[in-house]
Formats: C-alpha cells, structure tokens, sequence
C-alpha cells in the first residue's frame, strides 16, 4: 500500500489535535474489491462512521479525483484521496492501541473462511466510540494470517452467525452471493405480544436516516419515497409464550425471521411496525417492556443470526450453519 502525504498538517488553536493533512493511497491488490466505507474505516483509525459517510458524501473522498459513494468498491491502482481529519491526541492514542486478542468460536473453519459465532454488546468492527471489534480482535489472536475481513455485518447487540474471509477471492465470492441474494439468512427473535399466524411476509420499503446527533436509524416508508428501499421479510411464528402476570409480563411470541434484503436494522424496523416490536430493542422496542425483561435477567436485545446459507467460494457445495441461542436467550423463554 503506497500513502503519498499532501499538504501541511492543519493547524487547530482550539485543541490539541493529532496532524491532519490530504492523503493519496493507492489501492494495492490485498483490498481489491473493498467497498470504499470499508477501506476507510481501516485507513481512519478513530473517525466516528457518521463522519467517515459525511465525508463520502460531501465529495471529499475521491478515487481518481472522481466522486464516488459509499459502494463503490475500490481497485488495484485506484488513488483514493483522503481529506485531512482532524481527531484529538487522546483519540488518535487510543485508536494506535492495539486490540486484545480474542477468538470466537468457529462453526467453520477452513482454508478460505471463518464461519464465527458472534456474542452480543460485540462490534463487528471499530469506529463510532468503540475502540475495537470482532475483526480486530481476531487478526490480533491470529497474527500469521495474511487476510481477514468481514463478509457482513451484525448489529453490536445481535449475537450469531458472522462471516470473515482469508482469502480475497473468497470475500468477493461470499459478498456477490450476499448482494445476489443467493444466500440464506434466518434470525430468531422474541417479540411483543401474539404474532398473527396469517402474517407471514412484510413488504415495507426503509428509509435510513440521521438524528440530530448524528446517530443512524431507519423506518418505514411509502412506495414513492425515492429514497425509499425495498425490503422484505418473512415471518414463523416458532413457538407462543404465555404472559407472565406475576412478572408483569404480556404474551410474547418466538419468530424465526428471514430476511430476502438486508437492510440496515431491517428486522428491528419492520417488526417494530407491525405492533410486535423485538424484546430487548433500545432503539425501536417498547422501553417499558424492556425495563421489566431486565429485572426477568434479559440484558439484551432479543435477536440472534441462527441460519445462514451459502455455497462454500471454493467448492461450490451449498453449506448449512447454525448457531443455537445463547444460553441467556435460551433460558428466557424456557
């Protein structure tokens, strides 16, 4: 990878600040194919993600002096243009810290993949406040591996089935099959109340957006919102749980969740719209409801990745994998 620095560090009297200046980087083969938001959350060490998008938008990053967005998926030779960022002492400290190591356990684990499973209040990645998530601490616990990067995501709070590649040609493989919609994506969730057995597909497009503090959330929003992005869900009900007067508890329903797009906070938006929001959800949950699941001993939210489907990148074969509930969601409806 070739940095090639522009310009003099920027000057700030308000703060201490670590050095700001332009940067041209090369795209070199290892991050063929990347998508642009993910090379730059590896190139801007402490940036919160609102402002590394801020500043895709804006036009401040350009790959050969082009505007480009947040998809667009970089190439060998391509000279990404990185304005000058400016972030305290203290943050830039924090950020050259190296992560603790830490493995995962593996539902698979080959040549080409790592098939993890995810524990909640864990980050897939770094950057908005976190210092550190799943992928860092996996290349620090295996520091011979040449290439490791995420094939997906999961939200910090929903635990599961979580993919990371060791080869490039294995992530570009894996991330056409999800893009493709030729994978198979299940979660188990715990909802509010009785689920309809005759609702069975939600078709509501999702529009994301940001607070006022800066903070990403979505909902649900018409047909002819431009910005609006088709979204669909598929719903069982797997079992119906009994409300626990005594707890203070209403009815409650297990769903296994498929989703055939997926969206940021898709599952969260769509069930929450139907009057069954997730248990356990801070962003779009009954806050009521998730202070009594508490005191019950449910500290999280109620979503868990439980099947993915896949044709293995190297052989083709169609694979399988599951990760049952953890035990502190296992033990809450048992």
């Amino acid at each position: 990878m070739k940095h090639i620095i522009e310009g003099k560090p920027a000057q700030d009297r308000s703060q201490n600040t670590a050095a700001a200046s332009v940067r041209l980087i090369e795209v070199d083969e290892d991050s063929a194919g990347q998508r642009l938001d993910n090379f730059l959350m590896r190139h801007l060490k402490g940036v919160p993600k609102t402002h590394v998008y801020r500043i895709i938008r804006s036009g401040e990053v350009r790959i050969n002096k082009g505007r480009v967005s947040a998809e667009t998926r970089v190439q060998p030779g391509d000279v990404v243009r990185l304005p000058p960022v400016r972030i305290s002492d203290k943050v830039a400290e924090k950020a050259e810290r190296p992560a603790p190591a830490k493995d995962f356990p593996a539902l698979l684990d080959d040549e080409h993949m790592i098939a993890l499973s995810k524990p909640a209040g864990v980050a897939v990645h770094g950057g908005s406040g976190v210092s550190f998530g799943v992928i860092e601490q996996l290349r620090q616990a295996r520091p011979d591996a040449k290439f490791l990067e995420l094939v997906h995501r999961l939200d910090r709070e929903t635990s599961g089935i979580l993919l990371v590649a060791k080869k490039r040609s294995a992530l570009i493989n894996l991330q056409d099959q999800f893009r493709e919609r030729e994978t198979g994506k299940t979660y188990l969730a715990l909802v509010q109340g009785a689920w309809p057995a005759n609702k069975k597909v939600i078709d509501l497009p999702l529009h994301k957006y940001l607070q006022a503090d800066g903070e990403r959330r979505v909902r649900v929003t018409t047909a002819d919102d431009p910005d609006g992005m088709r979204s669909i869900t598929l719903v069982k009900v797997r079992k119906l749980i009994e409300p626990r007067p005594l707890q203070g508890l209403p009815a409650m329903s297990l769903l296994e969740v498929t989703i055939k797009t997926g969206r940021t906070h898709q599952i969260r938006v769509h069930l929450s719209s139907q009057g069954h929001p997730i248990v356990g959800d801070d962003k779009y949950g009954d806050f009521d409801l998730n202070r009594r699941v508490q005191k019950q001993g449910l500290k999280r939210m109620f979503l868990h990745a439980w099947r993915l489907q896949f044709n293995h990148p190297a052989s083709g074969e169609r694979v399988e994998l599951r990760a049952e509930l953890p035990p502190e969601l296992a033990d809450f409806v048992n």
